[in-house]
């Protein structure tokens, strides 16, 4: 018995040695930094969206409703549409300073400077009124620099970076100009030949799919790697297997974000601004599966959908430890921060309570992901913080959806059910080790 149970004990720390390798590999750390420094400019893009799109149609109509929205399109061009181009330096600089780079603004520049190289010579326009396109030179378009353009940004800002500072501590291409020279003078002389190399190499490489294969790099990263790793993730299945090991691993300490922050949210971030985009422009909302939704139907009262046991503690626990730790959470819990519970009921390595915190989350998305399939609730158009509380989170997201919150409702109820039985088997476990041992 014994050995089994040192097998068992190998098997996870080993399998959490691996996860914690994976998670602090420094250019996906830099990844979720760059996402995170970025994400409030999303979350106010939903916002402007849900006024646009909600709010404003209650309280005007006609030419007065159309000048109120210029507001909220304004919002989506700083954000949504500019995603791509906000990511390339923003990976730049994380991962400079994440390996200790001495002067992370200039890699940040070098992979903004390196992804508009990378942009098409010429594109083809529709003019306002006209019915047939043109073809046009000197300009960008918010379709590559958008959502469209997200993989682009992150693979051009790694990879510029990454060869920046390659360059950058090789000596021979270093300038010295001495001590008496400002520091900030001296800094930019001494990137001054990386930086010229790195561009130089990223512009060469589009002048060469330009000339020779009549494309771009965003046009190639975006059609063999991004879609098809977008497929993949953002299916039913791929979204709930990745998710559910990210889960697995916060049962072993290892936080969620070490798979999802790497995997899944670029992937489902790119959905989520799609439909955003969508239905701000009053088109067809695409996708069902994004962050937004995964985090309403799937993370409510946080990682797990702990709201559920804080809950099933409250009406069926009968262990007084469990019932005051659950007082000291349901504030955190209602916004979704569940540490506490995690840490503290604990979650971390009981073995009953990790069935329920890994497919209670998958419960409630297969649910949500009925009811939006069949169109009894819209499809989750706007981005609201991960800290908005169960039901109010289901009708922001949806843009008004009162139905959601009934679905929600629903969710929150079978995983309460779901883990009522969990709940019992570890308070059992946990009285039967607290008994006196007996001689």
């Amino acid at each position: 018995m014994e050995e089994t149970k040192s097998g068992k004990q190998k098997f996870f720390d080993k399998f959490a040695e691996i996860s914690a390798k994976i998670g602090s590999e420094v250019h996906l750390r830099s990844l979720r930094d760059a996402f995170a420094v970025i994400m409030p400019l999303f979350i106010l893009a939903g916002i402007g969206v849900l006024i646009n799109n909600v709010v404003f149609p209650k309280i005007a109509s006609g030419t007065t409703l159309t000048s109120l929205q210029v507001w909220g399109n304004l919002i989506s061009n700083g954000t949504l549409n500019i995603a791509g181009l906000m990511l390339a330096p923003a990976i730049g600089y994380c991962l400079a300073r994440n390996k200790s780079y001495s002067n992370p603004i200039a890699a940040a520049i070098i992979s903004l400077a390196s992804l508009i190289m990378t942009m098409p010579v010429t594109l083809s326009v529709i003019p306002t009124g006209a019915k047939k396109a043109v073809d046009v030179t000197g300009i960008l378009s918010f379709t590559n620099l958008g959502t469209t353009g997200m993989f682009s940004g992150i693979i051009v800002g790694l990879l510029a970076t990454e060869l920046f500072i390659r360059l950058s501590n090789v000596k021979h291409l270093q300038i010295n100009l001495g001590d008496s020279i400002p520091p900030a003078v001296s800094a930019s002389f001494n990137s001054l030949i990386p930086a010229v190399l790195t561009a130089s190499i990223f512009a060469l490489i589009a002048a060469l799919l330009a000339v020779f294969g009549n494309t771009d790099l965003v046009t190639l990263i975006t059609t063999l790697i991004q879609e098809p790793l977008r497929k993949v993730n953002t299916s039913l299945f791929g979204m709930l297997l990745i998710y559910s090991i990210g889960n697995f691993l916060f049962t072993l300490g290892i936080h969620q974000t070490v798979i999802n922050g790497t995997l899944l949210d670029p992937v489902l971030l790119i959905n989520m601004n799609k439909n955003t985009a969508a239905f701000a422009a009053g088109k067809h909302i695409p996708y069902i599966l994004t962050n937004t939704f995964r985090d309403t139907f799937g993370m409510m009262g946080g990682t797990g959908s702990t709201i559920c046991l804080l809950i099933a503690i409250f009406l069926f626990s009968k262990q007084k430890s469990g019932r005051e730790l659950a007082k000291l959470a349901i504030a955190p819990g209602l916004f979704n921060i569940n540490e506490p519970v995690i840490f503290g009921y604990p979650i971390v390595f009981n073995i009953p309570m990790m069935i329920p915190f890994v497919l209670t989350p998958v419960i409630g998305i297969l649910i949500a992901y009925f009811f939006t399939a069949i169109g009894f609730i819209h499809r989750v158009v706007v981005m609201v913080p991960w800290t908005t509380p169960p039901l109010l989170s289901a009708y922001l997201a949806t843009a008004g959806d009162w139905k959601a919150v009934l679905v929600q409702m629903l969710t929150i109820i079978i995983g309460v059910l779901f883990y009522i039985p969990f709940m019992r088997i570890s308070e059992r476990v946990q009285a039967k080790q607290a008994e006196p041992v007996l001689n």
